[in-house]
């Protein structure tokens, strides 16, 4: 069975770091779990790993895909799971990094994820649902998806529009629930790290990280975003870039778009430790308040390789 280390948790937290630092000691290669570092030239706004920071460390998923290029969770697996094969055929360890928790949970708990492709028909379905939701709002498509396909509703948000319309989508195109199709047991050994601290120091870290962004140049990464036609392209949706578009039409001050980019990205740290917490089964360590130490996580770790 394959052994893959996946560090887990909210933004800000000290993911990538630890992420090297692992992958140095146990000769490991690291894989993104970030549903935005895909994209070419979205680096500031994505925290994108830096070419100094991965210290000779192999990284993987990273600058795979155009911003008007669609990426699924169906993809994320597939292309994931290759690579841990490959990583362990050379003997490496593969890590996971990053905090898109959907993406994580198709690997561990090995989702079929409704045979997902794309085609025409797969458009057709999403744009109506998108322009129902862009109309009615998420509430509305959330209330049409407990309708068809109530399990299924249970386990999405209603903050999550992409998921329920695929839900949707699923139920349209197959007939089937979404929330009935086969999960098949998972043949990889997963160890979840996940990096949290105290919520007022976490709030503190993300908001310092934004002021460094803007500082770096996010304005005009998102500015680029933006001209590349941001407002209807998938890489448009990422936090840090969407909420600076209504400063470029002129509908809010840059004060305001910087400050809500804080707010959505502290809100999304909350919704990652939520979802963390309820959907694995995670090791936590606090290693920003130095109550836990990184040596600790490789003590866990080691015991884990020698299972």
């Amino acid at each position: 069975m394959n052994k893959v280390i996946a560090i887990v948790g909210p933004t800000a937290v000290g993911k990538t770091a630890l992420s090297i630092k692992l992958a140095q000691a146990e000769q490991g290669e690291v894989i993104s779990g970030d549903s935005m570092q895909i994209y070419r030239h979205l680096d500031i706004g994505t925290a994108k790993v830096t070419k100094e920071e991965m210290a000779g460390v192999p990284h993987h998923l990273i600058d795979i895909a155009d911003v008007d290029q669609r990426y699924s969770a169906a993809q994320f697996k597939d292309e994931a799971s290759k690579l841990i094969e490959q990583i362990t055929n050379r003997h490496h360890l593969p890590i996971i990094a990053g905090g898109t928790g959907f993406y994580l949970q198709t690997l561990t708990a090995n989702l079929t994820l409704g045979g997902d492709h794309f085609d025409a028909r797969s458009q057709q379905i999403r744009d109506h649902w998108n322009a129902v939701a862009d109309q009615k709002g998420n509430q509305f498509i959330w209330n049409h998806l407990a309708k068809v396909d109530p399990k299924a509703s249970q386990n999405i948000p209603v903050g999550n529009r992409r998921r329920i319309i695929r839900a949707i989508e699923v139920v349209e195109r197959t007939g089937k629930l979404f929330s009935a199709q086969p999960q098949l047991d998972s043949t990889t050994d997963f160890l979840l790290v996940g990096l949290t601290t105290e919520r007022a120091a976490l709030y503190q870290r993300i908001n310092d990280r934004v002021d460094q962004m803007v500082k770096n140049g996010l304005v005009e990464e998102a500015r680029w975003l933006y001209d590349q036609g941001g407002l209807s392209l998938p890489a448009g949706k990422g936090i840090g870039y969407h909420e600076l578009f209504p400063y470029f039409t002129g509908e809010c001050s840059l004060t305001a778009a910087i400050e809500k980019v804080k707010k959505d990205s502290r809100h999304y740290a909350k919704r990652q430790l939520t979802w963390f917490r309820n959907k694995m089964d995670v090791h936590w360590f606090d290693l920003v308040s130095g109550s836990d130490t990184i040596q600790d996580v490789k003590s866990l770790v080691e015991a884990w390789l020698k299972k």
